[in-house]
């Protein structure tokens, strides 16, 4: 997929600048992104000088995410203490109330009308005979709304529990990686063609209801294993970029090992 530098929209394209754990054997710059002064239908994009990301090593999975163990990050079980989720009836709920008492499986999607996360739905509910016989609950969360949250629910049939984070909180306590850069990849270009011949779809009025749009659909998502105990994570796994699934064996070996 080539990259181009000239963008025609009238909506601000951000990224967040934020430090990640990479399983790297050398740092791998994140690139920030800003625009130059153009007329109004026209803005391009610049490169600026990258900043210093942060290297450990994670045995956890042999997926190309970023991975972390929670000792990398030991703010964030208390960050994800103060984050609100909604089920699809609308009540709130602490998320860490999702794995307070019991093991579960969290998929964190890129938005209730992405493509890579109908998939990714599909790919952990094909297990979810092993979660239920570990007794591990298997659920997703998405950015947007509750409306979102049920239509997604209704399109997928998914075989977990669905919550909707309309402020994006939860994603901005894991840190997940959001950007132009982490979407427009040339391994998700080649994943979303293979998708869409497997059958899969976009929403793509999903896509671009105002909780998707105000964002620029850019958010990437991720998974963890947490549980029992509010501040027991025992696996994070961090998209990279869209469609960057994790190994499978990794998320059993964690939840049902």
């Amino acid at each position: 997929m080539a990259a181009t530098t000239t963008l025609f929209s009238n909506t601000l394209l951000k990224t967040t600048n934020q430090s990640f754990t990479r399983v790297l054997s050398h740092p791998s710059p994140l690139l920030n992104l800003s625009f130059s002064p153009t007329p109004s239908h026209c803005k391009k994009l610049r490169v600026s000088p990258p900043r210093q990301t942060h290297i450990i090593a994670s045995a956890l999975s042999g997926s190309p995410g970023i991975e972390s163990t929670v000792g990398s990050e030991e703010d964030t079980p208390n960050l994800l203490d103060r984050v609100e989720v909604f089920d699809l009836n609308g009540n709130g709920i602490p998320i860490s109330d999702l794995w307070k008492d019991r093991k579960a499986v969290i998929a964190f999607a890129r938005h209730f009308g992405c493509v890579f996360c109908r998939k990714r739905a599909d790919y952990l509910a094909s297990k979810k005979d092993i979660f239920d016989a570990n007794g591990v609950a298997l659920i997703l969360i998405g950015p947007g709304n509750i409306d979102q949250a049920k239509a997604f629910s209704e399109q997928t049939n998914f075989k977990g529990e669905v919550y909707a984070d309309p402020i994006h909180s939860s994603y901005e306590a894991l840190r997940f990686v959001s950007g132009v850069t982490t979407t427009f990849t040339q391994r998700a270009g080649v994943k979303i063609i293979q998708l869409y011949m497997e059958g899969y779809r976009q929403d793509w009025k999903l896509s671009f209801q105002k909780d998707t749009v105000s964002r620029g659909g850019w958010q990437q998502g991720g998974i963890i294993v947490a549980g029992p105990g509010k501040t027991n994570i025992s696996y994070i796994h961090k998209d990279k970029e869209a469609g960057d699934d994790p190994d499978i064996e990794d998320i059993l070996k964690a939840c049902c090992s």
